[in-house]
């Protein structure tokens, strides 16, 4: 097996390394408490071997001893469920904070990102709740497996010294077999997690098209190859779990092999023949609590193999500044002019580039209308205004300053954007056109359903308004769906209109009151529209012919 690139690896470390910092008030807790339960242990060992020495007939231990020594087990009983909740404070703190960084990066990119829809959820849940073990367990386990065996390992010394030594011995030895067992485990872990980021892509995807499988009879080998992807899935899981099972046995094995060594030392302790029975009683009884630390240090091993494979994938998604760069505006203006000026734009060099020395503009209250086949480059030019991408060469400018100074929020705050196919998410309708401007009043929300004609058809809806859409609610029609993302832009009420294909998949009634609609949106605006409909290039005086990125004509109406 390859190892993963020295450059990769550093980035998961750098964001591990980073979160931890960013929370370490809340992982020192566990630790802390974790350190007063082990010294809870070291007393009550202490007590517990004067009772037995007393026992064997050696020493004065009573039961003022064993009643400090229940004292002290419920004491370490406390602790140790007080450790657990901080633990699991830590874990879900560090991941909270992940999520909300993952979250803003993803939205920060919109479609930008070209990540199937499945694989970024899986990015953002699976890949962030695998670090959860490496703040809750992993780090308290590593802080304690160092601090917690050196302590008990000095108390022990300080009654046998050899048998410190041994321990001392011991606990070096723990690490060693750990870095040996663990080779290879933080790759195994990463492609466990590849597997199921590909499997969920791939089963979310079939799910959206399961009509169109079902209609061209591809169900069942769809079925076959999921099928598979989950059967590599459960291979790579196996061998993380080989690994986890193998590091345990070799702290086992470390284990034995101290405890024979004491018991072998203080073996003449059965005969009678020991110089100190109390002294030797204590040390025995301590190996159980020196190793404690190691196997919760060990059982969490693997949680560090899988964070490190987890932390590489998301290392890309939240490397740098969590603010974007570039300038903010003071207000919105209220007029924009857009100029293009030998604009170029490449997103793969080997499909070549998408834009070639594009130039045009267009004034306020003006309509410019893109058109030419798919793939012409019209889409681009609205993702270049939204801030989605970045021109790699020319210069795009509004009211005659370069674009690319904004910060990319910025454009989009310029701008309303209404696409081919209306998203409604599972809200009232009201709310769905409240997206695109929070803080309006409802009389402002109502202003626009009307310029939209929303209230022509919510009227005969059972609430009106008010009646719940999307998914598990009233459905509403392509065009009814697309009038309410018009009313999401007549609220958004914005200088600079952007529309893609905002006709597309409509019936020519439809069709009609849609374009009325647009008009409308349009009147006194800057306005760009990406479309192919013949009626639609007919409403608007101005169009602008691509072909491959470049403009090939630009015509007036009547021409």
């Amino acid at each position: 097996m390859s190892k993963p690139p020295p450059a990769e690896a550093a980035r998961a470390r750098a964001l591990l390394s980073a979160t931890a910092r960013a929370g370490r008030a809340r992982l020192a807790r566990p630790i802390l408490l974790g350190l007063a339960s082990i010294a809870c242990g070291i007393a009550q060992a202490w007590l517990i071997a004067t009772v037995l020495a007393a026992l064997l007939g050696h020493g004065d231990g009573g039961w003022a001893e064993l009643a400090g020594a229940a004292s002290l087990a419920l004491l370490a009983t406390g602790l140790t469920v007080a450790q657990e909740r901080a633990q699991a404070d830590a874990g879900a703190s560090a991941r909270a904070g992940l999520r909300r960084r993952a979250f803003a990066r993803l939205l920060r990119a919109g479609p930008a990102d070209e990540r199937p829809v499945g694989e970024r959820a899986a990015l953002v849940v699976d890949r962030i709740e695998a670090l959860d073990g490496y703040f809750s367990r992993w780090l308290p386990a590593a802080a304690l497996a160092a601090a917690g065996p050196l302590l008990i390992a000095v108390a022990v010394a300080t009654e046998d010294p050899l048998s410190g030594v041994i321990l001392f011995a011991a606990g070096a030895m723990v690490p060693v077999g750990m870095a040996l067992t663990g080779i290879g485990a933080a790759l195994a872990s990463r492609q466990q997690f590849d597997a199921l980021q590909a499997l969920s892509g791939r089963f979310l995807d079939r799910m959206r098209g399961l009509p169109q499988l079902v209609l061209f009879r591809r169900q069942e080998a769809e079925a076959q190859s999921l099928g598979a992807a989950a059967d590599e899935l459960r291979r790579r899981t196996m061998r993380v779990l080989r690994v986890a099972f193998l590091s345990g046995l070799v702290l086992e094995v470390i284990f034995a092999a101290v405890l024979g060594c004491l018991a072998w030392r203080h073996g003449n302790l059965l005969v009678g023949g020991h110089p100190d029975p109390q002294a030797a009683l204590f040390c025995l009884l301590m190996v159980p609590g020196f190793f404690a630390p190691l196997r919760a240090f060990s059982a969490a091993y693997h949680e560090r193999m899988s964070a490190n494979g987890a932390a590489a994938a998301l290392a890309p998604l939240l490397d740098g500044p969590d603010e974007e760069d570039g300038l903010q505006l003071a207000e919105i203006p209220p007029s924009v002019v857009v100029t293009f000026e030998h604009v170029g734009l490449t997103y793969d060099p080997a499909r070549g580039p998408a834009l070639t020395d594009l130039s045009f503009r267009v004034l306020p209250g003006e309509a410019l209308v893109l058109a030419g086949p798919s793939g012409s480059g019209k889409s681009s030019v609205l993702r270049l205004l939204m801030g989605f991408r970045a021109p790699d060469g020319g210069r795009i400018a509004l009211n005659g300053r370069d674009a690319t100074t904004l910060r990319p929020a910025e454009l989009r705050r310029l701008s309303a954007y209404v696409g081919q196919k209306a998203h409604l998410f599972r809200a009232s309708i009201r709310e769905n056109i409240l997206l695109a401007r929070p803080e309006a009043t409802p009389a402002e929300v109502e202003a626009a359903a009307r310029a939209a004609h929303v209230t022509e058809f919510a009227t005969a809806l059972p609430e009106g308004l008010d009646t719940l859409v999307g998914e598990g609610g009233y459905g509403l029609s392509g065009g009814q769906a697309q009038r309410v993302a018009i009313a999401r832009a007549f609220l958004r009420n914005t200088p600079l209109v952007l529309l893609d294909e905002p006709t597309a998949h409509l019936d020519p009634g439809t069709e009609a009151q849609v374009l009325d609609s647009l008009r409308r949106l349009c009147a006194g605006r800057t306005a760009i529209i990406a479309t192919h409909s013949p009626a639609l290039r007919a409403r608007f005086s101005r169009a602008l012919e691509l072909e491959q990125g470049r403009a090939i004509l630009s015509r007036m109406a009547g021409e």
